[in-house]
């Protein structure tokens, strides 16, 4: 069997309540003790740096994909790093051969990447499965409008069904062990 690939997808911002960032270390330290290799954007901006210095102490396989006009936020302790052209192509490559997608709590870029690797399962382009850690109910405000849009006719059940929304790490990687 090949290498166990999960992309993360989760917030740059230095001010956010730092109860994300434990729980990006504690999803770090789950995958890599269970054998995934991570894929992040591979920055040091805030919780992808989190995530970057809990790969580098659990001395885990670390992959970050940056945009080559991001090379300056480049974090030093990747194991790989890969390099686009775009923020498109990045995000592209980032999902490139990954088994699962984890969505951190995050902004409006990790709201755009999770929209369209859900998007891309619907279509067939995806073929992992997709988690957004719902730390603190944050993504609540989002189940209830994937849910609207489920009861409106704009969305099927099963392409709901796609994306999980576990309350804990725990639970998440009970369910991407299954």
């Amino acid at each position: 069997m090949g290498e166990k690939k999960a992309v993360i997808f989760c917030s740059a911002s230095y001010s956010i309540d730092p109860k994300y960032n434990d729980a990006a270390r504690e999803a770090v330290r789950a995958l890599h003790r269970s054998g995934w290799t991570v894929v992040s954007g591979g920055t040091v901006k805030g919780t992808m740096g989190v995530i970057a210095d809990e790969s580098v102490a659990c001395g885990g396989r670390h992959i970050g994909i940056l945009p080559r006009f991001m090379a300056d936020v480049l974090h030093p302790g990747l194991s790989e790093v890969v390099w686009t052209d775009t923020m498109g192509a990045r995000k592209k490559e980032m999902r490139k051969d990954a088994d699962v997608a984890i969505a951190l709590p995050g902004g409006i870029g990790t709201l755009d990447e999770v929209i369209e690797t859900l998007v891309l399962a619907k279509l067939g382009l995806f073929r992992g499965r997709i988690f957004a850690l719902d730390v603190d109910g944050f993504y609540e405000p989002f189940v209830r409008l994937l849910d609207h849009y489920v009861e409106t006719g704009m969305l099927d059940e099963g392409s709901r069904a796609m994306i999980r929304f576990p309350k804990t790490v725990e639970r998440m990687m009970e369910e991407i062990s299954k």
